[in-house]
């Protein structure tokens, strides 16, 4: 930068110079205008007017050189997200199919009649996952009625033995796609529920979201690994800056997390 505006600055005090003798020649002023004082002075006006002017072409030159080269890191930025969060959201929809796969052989063995309506609602809810895997974000209202759907698909299987109640004090607002239903699963998956002592799963929707359910923890069971809950962090931090929640004691696990604004789509 130094360079160029050393060069500039020389550059221009030659033509400009060169340009006021040849007018002084044609004029003949040379000997008026080429005096010690008057070149001096001259010559040092000339020096601030293209120090100043260059100045605010050189700040006016970066910051736009700046300004394209934010725009290139919010772009970069942007496709980065968007490459991560489709990396997420592959690893979880072969999670949910593999899992539900599994319920469904259970129930073939069990009840074949309950099997069929089973893989008919199935087939609705995977509609949903596909619709939803081409989204970053969803609203609120398509989140519950898939929650509410996907639950009744649960209850084919533990009928009473697990319990969703859910209160909404306002549906507005966009959450990561199969937010909830990866919430329920993960209620459904850790704890043994029974008719006698069922798991309850409270989801409520206020200023934030809360999934709550009792812990009545299987035994024998494999060590978790929370990536399912890790990979939905991921995504909320990427899309909203904001963390998700997650309490855990010996009688309850809660998990919140954020509402995302419209405007932020």
């Amino acid at each position: 930068m130094l360079k160029i505006f050393g060069a500039s600055l020389c550059s221009y005090l030659i033509f400009i110079q060169l340009l006021a003798f040849s007018v002084a020649l044609v004029f003949n002023k040379i000997e008026q205008n080429y005096n010690l004082p008057t070149f001096t002075l001259s010559l040092f006006s000339d020096f601030l007017k293209a120090v100043i002017y260059g100045s605010f072409f050189i700040s006016y030159y970066y910051y736009d050189s700046y300004k394209k080269h934010q725009q290139k890191l919010v772009m970069y930025n942007k496709a980065l997200s968007e490459s991560k969060i489709n990396q997420l959201k592959t690893q979880l929809n072969p999670h949910f199919l593999f899992n539900n796969l599994n319920v469904l052989d259970q129930l073939i063995e069990e009840d074949k009649y309950k099997a069929s309506d089973f893989l008919h609602e199935f087939a609705e809810i995977y509609r949903y996952v596909l619709y939803a895997s081409d989204k970053e974000l969803v609203s609120i209202q398509e989140e519950l009625d898939f929650a509410e759907q996907y639950f009744r698909l649960i209850q084919h299987k533990y009928g009473n033995a697990y319990q969703l109640n859910i209160e909404t004090k306002h549906k507005k607002g966009l959450i990561v796609p199969l937010t909830l239903q990866l919430l329920l699963e993960n209620a459904i998956k850790h704890n043994l529920g029974t008719i006698e002592s069922p798991i309850y799963i409270h989801l409520t929707v206020d200023g934030s979201i809360h999934v709550t359910n009792n812990v009545q923890t299987k035994r024998n069971t494999k060590p978790l690994s929370g990536r399912a809950l890790k990979n939905l962090a991921e995504q909320y931090h990427i899309l909203s800056k904001q963390p998700i929640e997650i309490y855990k004691s010996e009688k309850e696990f809660k998990v919140s997390f954020p509402i995302i604004d419209q405007a932020l789509k």
